[in-house]
């Protein structure tokens, strides 16, 4: 059996994509052009996921390096289990989390925060309502614990259903509905604290 050969279809009722699974295909070939395609398809939604879990860019940027890494070195490997979106923001989460235990292991060793050294351009807008909500969510979700933030995302901003949550995080999908709970008890709490106002939520 070639390369090729062994990424096998998806099974009946998973998800389907069904460029992406032609692209893993040639990925799993040796097509590097077809890993710059499925690059530059994943590179925003991988970057804001990584992003979202680790609070800095330039570790989210050097995730998604490392996710695509990943996947020229095991396209061939992917048995079809799910979709090859749910499969990649899988080695995302990974990766994202073991950024943040090396993170911590440096700050521990060294005293100081990497994200603290962190680039983040601020774009010049004019103070707005919305851009002051953003900003108070912004720090509620950084109060969350990562596992938290990570279900937030993929649940809100990348429209994930909590089986396609569970086949990401590894976990049964009462973990995630329990980790839901509480991130979304947390952010209850911590919007009106961080906006001063205590109807904002209701």
């Amino acid at each position: 059996m070639n390369d090729q050969a062994k990424v096998r279809e998806l099974q009946p009722g998973q998800p389907a994509n069904e460029s992406d699974l032609a692209l893993l295909q040639r990925i799993a070939a040796g097509d590097k052009a077809a890993l710059h395609e499925l690059y530059l398809a994943y590179y925003h939604r991988v970057l804001r996921f990584v992003k979202r879990i680790t609070g800095s860019l330039e570790l989210a940027q050097e995730g998604v390096n490392d996710v695509m890494l990943t996947v020229w070195r095991s396209g061939v490997s992917f048995q079809g289990r799910s979709s090859v979106s749910t499969w990649i923001m899988g080695i995302a989460y990974r990766v994202a989390l073991k950024q943040l235990e090396r993170n911590k292991r440096w700050s521990s060793r060294f005293g100081f925060d990497l994200a603290d050294f962190d680039d983040r351009p601020e774009a010049a807008v004019e103070p707005s309502e919305h851009s002051d909500l953003h900003d108070v969510l912004e720090k509620a979700l950084g109060e969350l614990s990562p596992e938290q933030r990570a279900v937030v995302e993929l649940t809100y901003f990348q429209g994930c259903s909590y089986d396609e949550i569970a086949r990401i995080a590894a976990c049964p999908v009462n973990t995630v509905k329990t980790r839901m709970f509480h991130a979304r008890a947390k952010l209850r709490r911590l919007v009106p604290a961080l906006s001063g106002d205590e109807s904002a939520l209701d």
